[in-house]
């Protein structure tokens, strides 16, 4: 199968199409002998002219003819291609990729997104829950954007990453209704010697919680530690114990896990932080998130400590 060269050929639709050598060198910004011997090559590899020189004027002659029918549809179909891929790239959805420390409460995690997902640009979120290590190796090596966590990143790491504050608000404890009506009335203290469901001792909520208790001088019973957020709420929806969790999701912890509250603490201060590789967050949908939680979910934490 003979080849042919689709430069020669674009050469030959632009001088058919501004109807003159001269022309076709202003356009495409070439020396009007450089088109010339374009069309010269052309001209070989069809083996017969296309163009003859009436007066100062080149007429396309009967093979131009057919070869610039052949080549607008050529060029006009290249043209839709680069349109249509234009138009595929423009429409590709952002791709956001999340990785969230397992002791971030999961209906937390969904007010964090929330703002990203509603930005008029189509968002692909992926999400990978796992240890604070893991996911901070993984975004050393730009396999995740962001990393939501309960604690700041800690000095001496190989991963060189900048923590943001999210926002940060007091606790709320929640129980099955015996628990409410056994505990409420003498909250905090009525805590003592309560069955108590509790986050491991390595995560930053329950050194608080820790610290809280011994301040108060309370000393709760405890039923079980987890280091899973959503296992900890179904144990307590269970009725197994009373369990704490971050004021600003207090109305959805009621909602889903049927519970009622006990009691609030403004002392417990949890505190949630966005880590990115950036000093400066630049990806469109963590700027929002930032920008949200900034204003909004740090307004809703300031009114339920009223």
């Amino acid at each position: 199968m003979e080849s042919l060269n689709y430069h020669h050929l674009y050469f030959f639709w632009i001088v058919m199409n501004t109807g003159s050598i001269k022309a076709a060198s202003v356009r495409l910004k070439l020396a009007q002998s450089t088109i010339s011997a374009q069309l010269s090559a052309l001209e070989k590899t069809f083996k017969g002219k296309l163009f003859s020189r009436v007066g100062r004027n080149l007429e396309p002659t009967d093979l131009g003819h057919m070869v610039f029918g052949y080549a607008d549809k050529i060029f006009t179909i290249g043209q839709e291609l680069m349109n249509s891929v234009h138009s595929l790239q423009a429409k590709a959805p952002l791709l956001l990729r999340v990785g969230i420390v397992d002791v971030v409460p999961k209906l937390l995690t969904r007010k964090f997104l929330l703002p990203a997902m509603e930005l008029s640009e189509k968002i692909h979120l992926v999400c990978q829950e796992g240890k604070e290590d893991k996911l901070l190796s993984e975004l050393s090596v730009h396999n995740l954007d962001v990393v939501f966590t309960d604690v700041p990143i800690r000095s001496g790491l190989s991963v060189k990453a900048y923590s943001h504050l999210l926002f940060e608000c007091g606790v709320t404890f929640f129980g099955k209704k015996e628990f409410v009506n056994s505990f409420k009335e003498k909250f905090p203290y009525s805590l003592d010697k309560a069955p108590m469901l509790l986050p491991m001792k390595n995560t930053a909520l329950r050194g608080r919680l820790d610290q809280w208790f011994e301040n108060l001088n309370i000393l709760p019973n405890i039923i079980g530690e987890f280091d899973d957020s959503a296992l900890l709420k179904v144990f307590g929806q269970a009725g197994d114990g009373v369990f704490a969790s971050p004021q600003v999701i207090e109305k959805e912890i009621q909602q889903q896990y049927e519970v009622e509250i006990i009691g609030r603490s403004n002392e417990i201060i949890e505190r949630f932080y966005a880590i990115s590789i950036e000093r400066i967050i630049k990806h469109p949908a963590i700027v929002a998130i930032s920008e949200a939680t900034q204003h909004d979910l740090f307004s809703l934490g300031k009114q339920s400590k009223k």
